[in-house]
């Protein structure tokens, strides 16, 4: 019985392990591999692309050669968008209209590019207590009109309706008059009354009664004047941007943007529109290039800080709301027009003919295939 286990145990072990099925076949090599990877704050799934595919298309710079893919809502992964940052030199570059206006037009140009992620302004405290021209003639122009409307020559098309109750005056003055009297008096209670409480009960006061009045603040944008200047800063935040008052020094703004540039260089970045004509950007703008960042200035003059830039936007047509897509279109070094690098890297496998026409004129220099890179 022995002898019997033990020479089935021999033929066991020296029995080739038995062949697959035939059905069972190897699934070919993927040119695209995707990989998940465990953020803190959602799944993404990065999509690289192998050596050898890479290398058949020398055009391709290194930061294609990944996408980071992020799931939506509906569980579809798609590519993450790029990061936008939007630095803005007010000393150089006010507003030559309505704050409020510019910044929004400014944060939609960013949207072009990517997802913007942060719009800083930066300037002394003379550019928020300094009245342009434009806005000390309208103040002018509508003293005037109450005045008119008040002796009667003026008759208003309209009745004006006070936004925060509802009360009809006839004359601007006369609404004037009443949300003085009532309803900043109101305001005045509530402050007092903030600064009497601590601790809950004071976050909870302000969240109630003093942030969430958006009624008020709606209608004394238009009805109160401010002491000081004409409201750059608060307008500017009401748009979402950070506006930072720097030291009263010479090129005190300058450093303060030049120190978020180099931030920025290091946050990941893709893309960074600055708003100046001022030159003394000019080596920022080289780093920024050098470190594959996508650069847009936007400012009156196409000169130093545009021959740096990849693209150049007039600020004027900026504020004016006259950019159009065309305007947009960004220019590689070697000439061409790139809309959308992406495009690119998802289609490899559609250009596989015609980089075997090309390849002949892609190995003539080294130096064409240095200047052929793409933002």
């Amino acid at each position: 019985m022995n002898l019997l286990c033990k020479s089935i145990e021999i033929l066991s072990l020296t029995l080739p392990p038995p062949p697959p099925p035939p059905f069972l076949h190897q699934i070919p090599p993927s040119p695209f591999k995707f990989t998940t990877t465990t953020t803190t704050g959602s799944r993404q799934c990065r999509r690289s692309i192998t050596p050898s595919l890479a290398s058949d298309h020398p055009s391709t710079p290194a930061s294609m050669s990944e996408i980071d893919m992020v799931p939506t809502s509906q569980g579809i992964y798609t590519a993450k968008p790029k990061k936008v940052v939007i630095l803005w030199d007010l000393d150089n570059k006010p507003p030559r209209g309505p704050p409020y206006a510019a910044a929004m037009a400014l944060k939609t140009i960013g949207n072009h590019f990517g997802e913007v992620v942060d719009v800083s302004a930066y300037a002394n405290r003379h550019a928020f207590i300094h009245l342009p021209h434009w806005v000390l003639k309208q103040r002018r122009d509508q003293r005037r009109n109450d005045i008119l409307e008040r002796k009667g020559v003026i008759t208003p098309a309209e009745t004006y309706i006070c936004s925060v109750c509802g009360r009809k005056c006839k004359t601007n003055l006369d609404l004037k008059k009443h949300f003085k009297q009532l309803h900043e008096r109101e305001r005045e209670k509530k402050m007092n009354r903030m600064k009497q409480l601590k601790g809950k009960k004071r976050q909870r006061f302000k969240e109630k009664f003093v942030s969430n009045d958006h009624k008020y603040m709606e209608a004394a944008r238009t009805l109160v004047t401010p002491k000081v200047g004409y409201g750059l800063a608060a307008e500017l935040k009401r748009a979402g941007v950070f506006v930072k008052t720097v030291e009263d020094k010479p090129q005190a703004a300058d450093w303060a943007l030049k120190r978020q540039m180099q931030h920025s260089l290091t946050r990941g970045v893709d893309w960074m529109v600055l708003v100046s004509d001022d030159s003394d950007f000019a080596e920022m703008l080289k780093r920024a290039r050098a470190s594959n960042l996508g650069t847009v200035v936007v400012g009156d003059w196409d000169r130093a800080l545009g021959r740096q830039a990849d693209l150049w936007v007039p600020w004027n047509r900026v504020e004016n709301g006259e950019i159009t897509e065309d305007d947009l279109v960004v220019r590689s070094r070697n000439g061409e027009f790139v809309d959308d690098v992406d495009e690119q890297v998802l289609n490899l496998d559609d250009e596989d003919e015609d980089d075997d026409d090309s390849s002949d004129y892609l190995s003539d220099s080294e130096d064409d295939e240095e200047d052929d890179w793409y933002i």
